[in-house]
């Protein structure tokens, strides 16, 4: 496997810029830079000399139909020099939806026990998030890491959510123009007010016009938002865990999924469960935004792609995106999986714009080291020569280290890594077989009954099953790389109009007890129903084989030595999908059926790696 060397990016040490040397010779402060990153400098460290300030940001839209202008709420925390010393800084920006409270409990979310194609029962009204009138700072995160090191903080609450006006959309146009205007109010092109109506007029004339977002999970998401506006200013962002797109959060290729660890949760929900703003305005928000458009539009009797959710995709805009990206995700996130940041990822390296992606084992969140983000600002938010474009694009984190040190790679998928095709064997109740080759006859077909009762889990770790569909290779004797997007394709037949197809990729025996990630290795889902398009779903015959092609999610990972990988066939998944009554039978023709695996190494990385090779 190619790459450089292993060293941390802390270590890859540049000398100290001009400007440190000014600062030591006595020039006036400002911020100082040394290996290529910006440092603490002692006359920003004390807070009591810090400048903080809240304002409304006057936007372009007027989402609550009041006949006014939309203002979005906006706090500023700069170095003290940057009032009477005159001192310009670059901004680091975060805007969230949660910063001023979210509802309370899942009793509002969808009952999942739902038969597939059925009217959804009636969900619960969710509590009223208590509405807080006092102003003053939105949020003290970043704070304490970046105004000491010469950058002003900014935050903003989105639209409808605290004491920013207009109403939640959750992924509408507003959620992308709301951080465009306070962008744009950093650039001067924007008017800023000290009061949400009326007020004086409150310029930021202390900033360079260079602007950073940062986020995680949906603060991440309105992070690439405001970038695909490709407004001017917006130099560089940093999403982590963002979700690039409302479809492939609650759906998945046709099939309504939840999201792991929210199930019942769908984007009407989300809404409720940000809807901090005005209570004067959410009667009007949640009659013309929750009911008439998110629960109307979204869909949950047949899952299908349609414009609603494609106006919610910010992968299909991305050639609006002008601003330097570093992406993180966990390759164990089953909230906002890891294809969310991945296709993004190699979709902008495709156009060729400045971008990297650091990727770790655990699960939802988790940001790229602090030296990693500083580079990245420091590059592209102050100018600063720190070769940052020229290390490799992808840094992952290896099993077994910390997520300080990730190893460097020349892109995603591995560039050593290829597709490896392996064909499932008869015998699927017990353990059949997956090899990289057909076998010799006709395989036939199995037949696998839906329970929605039984966990995945329980159904991987079954010795035998009615409910499941296991093919498992060999046992390896050297570890497996695993680098890419695994894809399925499956030929099956079903007794009833409509079926869940859930599948996952295991590393087995499954080990009771340990982490899920040295368990499960990738899922997918996917509706029999739209096998030949996610927009229009085709009920099924009975009896009537149908073909499906689709990825799993993408993955980096090494297999140790001594596990066999496993590929799953069941139905409905009881932490994911919809719950339909037990009994549906899915007929699977094994002949007609085939995973493809990417391997670093290929075919005969994986030959080598099994007993059989």
């Amino acid at each position: 496997m190619p790459r450089t060397s292993r060293l941390p990016l802390f270590l890859l040490a540049l000398p100290a810029t001009a400007a440190s040397a000014r600062a030591q010779a006595g020039a006036p402060v400002g911020p100082v830079f040394a290996d290529g990153m910006a440092q603490v400098v002692e006359a920003f460290r004390d807070p009591a000399g810090w400048i903080r300030e809240d304002l409304w940001v006057e936007t372009e839209f007027d989402s609550d139909g009041d006949g006014r202008l939309d203002r979005v709420h906006v706090d500023v925390t700069r170095p003290g020099q940057t009032g009477a010393d005159g001192l310009k800084v670059a901004a680091i920006y975060e805007s969230s939806p949660y910063f001023a409270g979210v509802a309370a409990g899942d009793g509002f979310f969808w009952d999942p026990e739902q038969e597939l194609g059925a009217e959804p029962p009636e969900r619960d009204q969710a509590p009223s998030i208590p509405f807080r009138r006092r102003r003053g700072p939105i949020s003290n995160s970043l704070v304490r890491t970046w105004v000491p090191r010469g950058f002003a903080v900014v935050h903003s609450s989105s639209p409808g959510t605290g004491l920013s006006q207009g109403c939640p959309t959750v992924g509408g146009e507003n959620e992308e123009l709301a951080p465009k205007a306070v962008v744009d109010w950093l650039n001067g092109r924007a008017l800023g007010y000290s009061e949400p109506t009326g007020g004086e007029v409150v310029v930021a004339d202390w900033c360079t016009g260079k602007v950073g977002m940062i986020g995680t999970s949906y603060n991440g998401t309105l992070a690439l938002a405001a970038a695909v506006t490709g407004v001017e200013g917006l130099a560089a962002i940093i999403p982590d865990a963002p979700n690039t797109s409302y479809y492939h959060y609650y759906r998945a290729n046709g099939l309504v999924r939840h999201p792991g660890g929210y199930l019942g949760e769908d984007i009407d929900v989300l809404y409720d469960f940000i809807n901090s703003g005005d209570p004067q305005r959410r009667r009007h928000c949640n009659r013309t935004v929750r009911d008439e458009i998110l629960r109307r539009r979204q869909d949950r009797r047949s899952g299908d792609y349609n414009d609603f959710w494609h106006a919610r995709n910010y992968r299909a805009r991305l050639d609006g995106v002008r601003a330097a990206v570093l992406i993180s995700h966990g390759l164990d996130d089953w909230n906002v999986m890891p294809s969310h940041s991945l296709v993004v990822y190699q979709e902008l390296r495709r156009r060729g714009l400045p971008v990297m992606a650091y990727l770790h084992q655990g699960g939802h969140g988790g940001p790229p080291p602090l030296e990693m983000q500083n580079r990245w600002f420091s590059r592209w938010l102050y100018g600063i020569e720190n070769g940052v474009e020229e290390l490799p694009p992808v840094w992952i984190q290896r099993e077994g280290s910390p997520r300080t040190e990730p190893t460097p790679y020349a892109d995603f998928p591995n560039p050593d890594s290829a597709p490896v095709r392996l064909f499932p064997g008869a015998g699927g109740a017990g353990w059949g077989t997956l090899v990289p080759a057909p076998a010799g006859g006709p395989q036939g077909t199995e037949t696998l009954v839906d329970d929605v009762r039984r966990s995945g889990a329980e159904l991987a770790e079954a010795e035998r099953s009615r409910h499941r569909l296991l093919y498992a290779g060999d046992e390896l004797r050297e570890p497996l790389h695993i680098s890419g997007t695994p894809r399925l394709r499956i030929r099956l037949a079903a007794d009833a109009p409509a079926a869940n197809l859930s599948v996952w990729l295991v590393a087995l025996p499954w080990e009771e007890g340990a982490g899920v990630h040295d368990n499960v290795v990738t899922r997918g889902w996917a509706d029999p129903q739209n096998h030949a398009s996610w927009r229009e779903s085709e009920p099924l015959a009975k009896g009537e084989f149908v073909e499906l092609e689709f990825d799993l999610e993408p993955d980096d990972q090494i297999i140790p030595a001594g596990r066999h990988l496993g590929l799953m066939i069941f139905s409905s998944d009881r932490d994911f999908t919809l719950w339909p009554r037990p009994g549906t039978r899915l007929t699977i023709d094994l002949d007609g059926t085939r995973l493809e695996l990417p391997v670093v190494g290929g075919r005969a990385a994986y030959e080598r790696a099994t007993a059989g090779g």
